[in-house]
């Protein structure tokens, strides 16, 4: 099977998942809207999920879609400034059109297929600039590390701030003890860790074995490197501006959740709680493996919404909405614009070294 072939298959998979999962969603609310309609009154000749948000969509105040827009760059130029700082231990002083290209392009492969886009990253930045693409990911996964624990602090906040309707959501939802027993009567699960003990236990006492052959030394250098991307974090020259890049990626990711709710009318009362605790949703929805969190960043997304009221056909609009100025306008148009600049910006690069 040819890796083209591999990869188109991939990408329909994930794909397939998304669309599965956005059906789903559209098919439920779909549903609800009708019941509504009948309770209202309504003819039913009227009462389509699909017209309801195609008029959504239009009648959104694209002003502060704008502003959305805005502060979705300014969060992806942040990240590469600070992805900067990440590379610069490494004795890279990488320019900036191409981290952020480099992330750019990311976002966009990430729309095929699902966490791709670390490797698209790396891949493109050591394209270039110089540096290995072990320690290129390494960096990527000290980023996404960061990230995570980003998202944990967020959550912490909304949890707090919205206690009583996150911990309604998560009594009504959420069986802990049934999901522990269901995954603990997995039998696969009793033999994942002990291979793995396993493996690692053979490594370390072949170590010396397997480092006098070409895969052992292969594998010695992808792990080097790769440390040494991810150690690169110690070495930071300037902790407090790393740290505010850091906070201006997630602030920047808020906002742009409370202004969504300022361009679309039936959310334009809810407050900054509300756009914590629906951003915070959202983030756990595009976490799924689906394109750009296709179909559960809408579920997700109209659950934390009923907290607060809001109508399953409106919520699943103000997702589209999101979901469509973000993932299928900036992701899309700003990938492709970057995949298409970085080499122009290149090769005239190289014709003028070459003419001097």
């Amino acid at each position: 099977m040819s890796t083209t072939f591999k990869n188109i298959f991939k990408t329909l998979i994930f794909f397939g998942i998304g669309f599965a999962v956005l059906y789903w969603v559209f098919h439920n609310q779909q549903i609800a809207f009708e019941e509504q309609c009948m309770l209202e009154g309504t003819d039913m000749d009227n009462c389509s999920l699909w017209d309801k948000m195609l008029a959504d969509l239009s009648s959104a105040d694209f002003g502060w879609i704008a502003l959305v827009i805005l502060c979705f760059m300014i969060s992806n130029l942040s990240r590469a400034l600070r992805w900067n700082m990440l590379l610069k231990p490494l004795g890279l002083d990488a320019k900036l059109h191409n981290t952020f290209g480099s992330i750019m392009i990311a976002y966009f492969a990430n729309l095929t297929i699902p966490r791709s886009g670390e490797i698209i990253r790396s891949v493109m930045i050591s394209r270039y600039e110089d540096v290995e693409i072990e320690k290129a990911m390494g960096t990527i996964v000290t980023d996404r590390i960061i990230d995570v624990l980003s998202l944990m602090i967020a959550i912490g906040l909304a949890f707090i701030l919205s206690f009583g309707k996150m911990n309604t959501y998560f009594k009504e939802n959420m069986d802990l003890n049934n999901t522990l027993e269901q995954i603990l009567s997995f039998p696969a699960l009793a033999i994942v860790p002990v291979i793995g003990l396993s493996t690692i236990y053979l490594t370390y006492r072949n170590w010396d074995k397997l480092l006098d052959t070409m895969l052992g030394q292969k594998i010695y250098k992808i792990v080097s490197g790769f440390s040494d991307g991810i150690k690169s974090i110690k070495d930071v020259e300037n902790v407090t501006v790393f740290i505010f890049h850091s906070v201006i990626i997630w602030t920047m990711y808020y906002v742009m959740t409370y202004l969504c709710f300022l361009a679309f009318a039936p959310t334009s009362d809810l407050g900054l709680v509300a756009g914590l605790t629906v951003f915070v949703f959202g983030s756990l929805g595009i976490v799924f493996p689906s394109p750009g969190g296709m179909g559960s960043y809408h579920y997700l997304v109209g659950e934390a919404l009923g907290f607060y009221n809001i109508g399953g056909a409106d919520a699943f609009s103000f997702a589209m909405i999101v979901f469509i100025s973000i993932n299928l306008f900036c992701n899309i148009f700003f990938g492709l614009i970057f995949i298409i600049l970085l080499p122009i910006i290149h090769k005239k690069n190289t014709l003028n070294i070459a003419g001097s």
